[in-house]
Order: C-alpha cells, then sequence, then structure tokens
C-alpha cells in the first residue's frame, strides 16, 4: 500500500474505501452503477487536529453519504470528516 501525496487538514482524514465483489453468488457480473458504495474503508493520513482518535492503518465505519471522493494516481480514496467516522473495526 504506496501512501499518497495527500496530508488532509484539520478533522479531516482520508480513507480508502474497501473492495466491494462485482459478482453475485451465482456468478452474475455486477456494473458499478448497481453497486451501494461500502460503509467501510482503511484509513491512510489524518489531518491535524487533535480530536481525531483514529490512526491510519485502521479499518473504519463511516457514515452513507459523507466524505468527497479523490482520485490520486488512478487510485480512489474518500475524504471524510472526523465525525463522520462511526466505528473503528478491531
Amino acid at each position: 500500500m504506496s501512501k499518497p501525496k495527500i496530508q488532509p487538514l484539520g478533522e479531516n482524514v482520508l480513507v480508502e474505501p474497501a473492495k466491494s465483489d462485482a459478482k453475485t453468488a451465482s456468478g452474475i457480473v455486477l456494473p458499478d452503477t448497481s453497486e451501494e458504495k461500502p460503509q467501510e474503508g482503511t484509513i491512510i493520513a489524518i489531518g491535524d487536529d487533535k480530536k481525531i482518535r483514529a490512526k491510519p492503518g485502521q479499518k473504519v465505519i463511516y457514515s452513507k453519504y459523507s466524505g468527497n471522493e479523490i482520485k490520486v494516481e488512478e487510485k480512489e480514496y474518500l475524504l471524510v470528516k472526523n465525525e463522520d467516522i462511526l466505528a473503528i473495526v478491531r
């Protein structure tokens, strides 16, 4: 996992969303538009605010419609506010 050249500011957190399966159990391939976006991902980088409790490398669950999608070096990330992180997955 290479670290992107992005440093979130303030209460923002950079998350790499988890990949969802593109096939059903019976083998039907689903297009990207029919898939529901994942609500789980891995933290890549955090802002400089002291309120952020999650650390890079942790898996988290975040609010369904939160964050801004960004693409860096052909990889998609989500820039999420700290308040939209709901839980840390252990």
